[in-house]
């Protein structure tokens, strides 16, 4: 076993966690609160999944469900992030596009069976990059359109088409959202052996299937992540997902 779990391994969590917290408090970074509380929320998600999950594998019905579950609250987490008001509806959106045709095709294929042993964590891993590149995606796009608000405006002055103005100005802030998984793949097995590899290997698999293994959810990631960066820089160039206050009007409503 990787990790007893035991009372040593429950005071080592805490100790990392309280350390996250402090440095970040000590540097000013204002994020302490939420650190613990995402520790702790972690912790209790976890324990109950836990105890869910070895009934949930075991029939469609469950499994399904389960899925749809990550998916509300990726969609709920990932418009949250990008914007406080009422558009953050259309989070759903880019996640969607970016996991929907991608599972199809692993199933439809026969690359991973209708189980919940193997659907469960294969779709958790791709909505999970989804939801990452949508606020990454978004984020970054609506906060170059509000820094960038002249520009937007003056392009449209000169008769470029609204949607046409946003794109020019959000699309390389929005495909930043794109370095975190470009760099993961490109440095997989030279920095560091991600969790799919590592959890192969402990459960038995050889090093070649372990490698195929990570090499396929590394390949999907980029797909799903790309896919969910070009819906989420559309619907904010369209003024889909936006924000309330000052320019709101340069990105639209």
């Amino acid at each position: 076993m990787l990790l007893p779990v035991n009372i040593t391994l429950g005071v080592v969590l805490a100790l990392l966690l309280a350390a996250a917290a402090g440095v970040a408090a000590l540097a000013s970074l204002g994020r302490s609160r939420q650190i613990v509380l995402a520790g702790l929320r972690a912790a209790v998600q976890l324990a109950a999944v836990s105890s869910l999950i070895g009934w949930v594998v075991h029939a469609s019905a469950p499994t399904f469900a389960f899925i749809a579950l990550m998916f509300g609250v990726a969609v709920w987490t990932a418009g949250h992030r990008v914007t406080d008001n009422r558009s953050w509806r259309w989070a759903a959106v880019p996640i969607g596009v970016g996991v929907v045709p991608v599972v199809a095709v692993l199933l439809l294929t026969g690359l991973v069976p209708v189980r919940g042993i193997a659907l469960i964590p294969v779709t958790g891993i791709l909505i999970g990059g989804a939801l990452t590149a949508t606020v990454l995606g978004g984020r970054r796009a609506l906060d170059e359109l509000a820094t960038r608000r002249g520009e937007v405006e003056a392009a449209m002055a000169l008769g470029f088409p609204d949607r046409d103005a946003r794109l020019e100005i959000a699309r390389p802030a929005a495909s930043d959202a794109l370095l975190p998984g470009l760099d993961q793949t490109r440095t997989v097995g030279l920095v560091t052996l991600p969790g799919a590899f590592v959890g192969m290997l402990l459960g038995g698999a050889s090093p070649v299937q372990a490698g195929a293994v990570q090499l396929f959810v590394l390949v999907a990631l980029m797909a799903v992540q790309a896919a969910a960066v070009a819906t989420v820089l559309e619907l904010v160039a369209r003024g889909r997902l936006r924000r309330d206050g000052a320019g709101a009007s340069a990105i639209g409503r």
